[in-house]
């Protein structure tokens, strides 16, 4: 049986826990419906998990006895960071949540100069992030960075081991010929809805000859002979590089 997943601040070297969440005892209690002696997993956020099984529930507290602890093996040996521009509400909760289930470590809203929806809900944001690392076996909580200007962004990102440029019409991923394993830190860049501004492509097309060094990490890169929806995307870009970067 699968067993419901939590994570939180909990000290996984004690033998018991004890935790005044109101979300975490209300997603027990009323959602859930756990009772005394039921077990669930509960997860540090730093790659520590421990089954545990529900001592007591009460309204403002509840207990948990630690049965075993492991430490989560799944994460990914390279760190994979996501700079998605901010698409509408609905369409951005979808990227984050199917970032988190693919395996990202960082997710970075990027405002470009064809980006028509500011104003990101941070707060549903994490939400939707925790919720989905839960959901999907996660040993980590991903980062969800503050938004930044595409100048900013791109001049983060000159820090990666490699870095995809995603655009129409371009070599896909899967011809390029690039051995992932060799990359430990790897962005994915992913437009608006309009898609990049031709000076935004220029900033990646034709770095500056000395400096930076951006034209060795960044790879402009497409992913369908088809025009692909900002999420769409997001979600085809992280599903491909994947398999290649266990």
């Amino acid at each position: 049986m699968r067993l419901n997943r939590f994570f939180g601040n909990f000290d996984l070297k004690a033998e018991t826990i004890k935790s005044s969440d109101e979300e975490l005892i209300n997603q027990l209690k009323n959602v859930l419906r756990l009772n005394n002696g039921d077990e669930i997993i509960l997860c540090d956020g730093k790659l520590n998990e421990a089954s545990c099984v529900i001592e007591s529930i009460g309204r403002s507290e509840v207990v948990f006895k630690i049965v075993k602890v492991w430490q989560n093996k799944k994460e990914f040996s390279a760190d994979i960071i996501l700079y998605c521009s901010v698409l509408k509400r609905e369409n951005f909760e979808l990227v984050i949540q199917k970032a988190v289930e693919l395996g990202v470590k960082e997710i970075v809203p990027i405002i470009a100069k064809r980006t028509i929806k500011l104003g990101l809900r941070a707060d549903r944001a994490q939400k939707i992030i925790k919720e989905a690392a839960e959901q999907s076996g996660r040993g980590i909580l991903p980062i969800l960075r503050q938004e930044m200007p595409f100048a900013d962004a791109v001049r983060s990102a000159e820090s990666n081991d490699l870095n995809l440029f995603c655009e129409l019409d371009k070599k896909p991923i899967s011809d390029s010929g690039i051995d992932f394993s060799k990359y430990k830190k790897i962005g994915v860049f992913i437009g608006p809805e309009g898609g990049w501004d031709e000076e935004e492509l220029q900033v990646v097309n034709n770095p500056p000859s000395q400096g930076s060094g951006r034209a060795s990490n960044f790879k402009v890169v497409g992913l369908s002979p088809f025009t692909l929806r900002a999420e769409t995307a997001a979600i085809a870009a992280l599903s491909i590089i994947q398999p290649r970067t266990f």
